[in-house]
């Protein structure tokens, strides 16, 4: 299947721990990019965080957020430093003794001294486990957005292929028509201006002449590289680069028949191709 590389992905938990939010943003560039925004407490599983994402994405830029709000008592009750308050205590008494007039500190003047109130240490591996398990619910999410806007750019290009094919179709119908009427009007000319010329000599370069404005090996090509357009889209996978390429293939291919056009209805058909191919082009940019 194909994969677009352009989607979102909103996924969170609750639980004991308090609530977490993975967002993910992707959009299409050359190679696999990636952001990772982690909060102060799950800063340590970001390389696992980016081994999850190449693990399930090839290309695209991502931005990839987490947000955790603890829950209410659940960032570890407070411990009063008591060592610390009595030496700050002394420190006190110390000064008021040499500045009798100087005020005292209050309760929360020594509360909010560095250090006298620490946190309780937290055990951090269940939400570091609680966290790439939602990252892995939020990957799948978000690969399946991609699945499903890949089918809109395959369908998309189905219908372009199929146009495109319409126009091979319609030059080699055209052709011989064209060359017939193009060497009539050339005898035609000559058979005015060449008395007296060698016949022969006159033939050979009408058979030149035709032999330039032969496309047979253009409409092979062009029918070849759109058996191995559908072929890709049909094998799936990350085949943007692949499609890319044969885009290419394609343009040179309408513009070898636009140059070789002495005709208007093949030269509208090499203008209608190098239409659709660049409407297929633009889709192919977001195809991972």
């Amino acid at each position: 299947m194909i994969r677009s590389m352009t989607a979102f992905a909103r996924d969170e938990s609750q639980s004991a721990l308090g609530k977490l939010t993975w967002e993910i943003r992707s959009v299409n560039h050359r190679y696999l990019e990636v952001f990772v925004r982690l909060p102060d407490e799950l800063r340590a599983i970001e390389p696992k965080v980016r081994e999850r994402v190449a693990k399930a994405l090839s290309r695209g830029k991502l931005d990839c957020q987490l947000r955790f709000r603890p829950a209410v008592g659940g960032s570890g009750d407070l411990q009063v430093n008591d060592r610390l308050v009595a030496q700050l205590l002394e420190a006190a008494g110390h000064v008021a003794q040499r500045l009798p007039d100087a005020r005292g500190p209050g309760v929360m003047d020594v509360l909010r001294w560095p250090g006298v109130l620490e946190a309780e240490e937290q055990d951090l591996g269940p939400l570091q486990t609680d966290a790439l398990a939602l990252l892995d619910q939020a990957l799948d999410t978000l690969v399946d957005t991609r699945v499903r806007e890949g089918e809109q750019i395959v369908r998309h290009l189905t219908e372009r292929t199929g146009a495109m094919r319409a126009q091979v179709d319609r030059a080699r119908e055209l052709m011989p028509r064209i060359v017939a009427g193009t060497r009539d009007r050339l005898a035609t000319k000559l058979a005015e201006i060449t008395a007296g010329l060698d016949g022969d000599r006159v033939e050979q370069e009408m058979v030149i002449l035709t032999q330039k404005l032969d496309v047979d090996e253009e409409m092979a090509r062009l029918s070849t590289h759109l058996d191995e357009v559908d072929r890709v889209l049909g094998k799936g996978g990350a085949v943007g680069r692949r499609l890319d390429f044969l885009m290419q293939e394609l343009n040179r291919e309408a513009n070898t028949l636009g140059s070789k056009s002495v005709d208007a209805e093949t030269t509208a058909v090499s203008v209608e191709m190098k239409v659709l191919i660049e409407q297929m082009r633009e889709q192919i940019q977001n195809v991972e």
